[in-house]
């Protein structure tokens, strides 16, 4: 099969992979049935030792509260440009790259941007054409713009900064799919994200099948705890109602 015809906005050699890795089938769905999905995680990702994938949404912010996203690492790593910006904007010197991450997209898809703060990384023509290409939503550590394009999209982004200042000639792809690093979390092609209005959980894919499914036992608990308390249990058994 042919390579897929790229943008040319990055060198073939910084992308580390075309597609990033996918989850077992049906992982997805069943992430987005866990409730208040980030906790339940944050407390099994303990609980199972593995090392804290998490970053509060004081830290990433949902730029559409009331959205749960989940989906599989499409990465990029940004970094400044060396030169004057202003000469940049005058010699139209772009060399953003995340349109080359749409261009690999795969339906699911969520980018996460390692980017730069107090600078857009990504804009709304850019969130417009990762939905069409069938991305979820992204992340991003840096700021971002176009907030109202974003949303009549129905794009969402968990992004640390939001800033009108553009990152066309501020801001240079270093590398697509490869490891980025997230507020403080590394992040791979592949790992699964889930996002919703309290943070932003990566699961390393390796664990994804096992945080599931002691998520969902967990998920379980939480919801015979809920049904006690709505059922006036005296606070002695509601603690140990979810046992």
């Amino acid at each position: 099969m042919a390579e897929k015809k790229l943008t040319g906005r990055i060198a073939r050699e910084k992308i580390k992979m075309m597609e990033a890795p996918r989850p077992p089938a049906g992982v997805v769905e069943r992430y987005k049935k866990l409730g208040d999905c980030t906790g339940v995680i944050s407390d099994t990702m303990d609980e199972l030792g593995i090392p804290l994938g998490v970053v509060g949404a004081s830290v990433l912010k949902p730029t559409m509260p009331g959205t749960i996203m989940v989906g599989p690492a499409l990465t990029i790593r940004n970094i400044l440009q060396r030169i004057d910006p202003l000469a940049g904007a005058r010699d139209h010197v772009n060399k953003m790259a995340e349109f080359e991450c749409h261009n690999l997209a795969q339906p699911g898809d969520v980018l996460v941007i390692e980017g730069v703060p107090n600078i857009s990384n990504m804009g709304g023509n850019s969130a417009q054409t990762g939905k069409r290409q069938g991305e979820v939503g992204a992340i991003v550590q840096g700021g971002i713009r176009d907030i109202t394009h974003q949303r009549a999209v129905g794009y969402p982004i968990w992004a640390s900064d939001i800033t009108p200042v553009t990152g066309k000639w501020r801001i240079e792809a270093a590398e697509i799919n490869g490891p980025v690093l997230i507020g403080g979390v590394q992040v791979q092609p592949g790992d699964l994200v889930v996002a919703d209005d309290t943070g932003v959980c990566f699961i390393p894919r390796d664990f994804i099948m096992e945080v599931l499914e002691a998520a969902e036992k967990k998920a379980r608990a939480e919801d015979a705890r809920v049904k006690a308390i709505d059922s006036g249990l005296s606070v002695p058994d509601v603690l140990r109602s979810g046992e």
